[in-house]
């Protein structure tokens, strides 16, 4: 049973860790042709047991090829950038309330949600160039 048992932790840990792993568009490529490409390299990478997320993704590559334009995905880029500083300047004005009052344990936590958003912010930023 214990061997039974450490087969299943070892292929769940394998599983997670091949799901973490984003794919990765080619290089060179920018806007729906990088998306397509990254896609195509996540539907590459999936293993032929999770057929339901193959199955999904192949259906997502059908409506980005559909749907997808150039000046559509940067406008959606650049909202989720407009996002992401909106929630940060709301975290800043949090955690400048929580140093008003005093409470250290409160500061703490605005302070990790504040880098958090920093973090978010930066992905989009990122995602936005791409």
């Amino acid at each position: 049973m214990k061997l039974f048992s450490s087969l299943v932790l070892i292929a769940a840990v394998g599983v997670a860790a091949t799901q973490a792993q984003a794919a990765r568009p080619d290089p060179g490529l920018t806007g729906c042709a990088a998306k397509h490409s990254e896609i195509v390299n996540e539907i590459a990478e999936t293993s032929w047991f999770n057929w339901s997320k193959k199955r999904g993704l192949e259906k997502a590559l059908k409506e980005h090829d559909a749907h997808c334009t150039d000046a559509g995905l940067r406008a959606e880029r650049e909202a989720e950038v407009a996002k992401a500083q909106a929630e940060i300047a709301e975290r800043e004005v949090d955690l400048k309330a929580a140093e008003a009052k005093g409470d250290a344990d409160k500061i703490a936590k605005r302070k990790a949600k504040l880098a958090e958003s920093q973090a978010e912010l930066k992905q989009a930023e990122l995602e936005l160039q791409r």
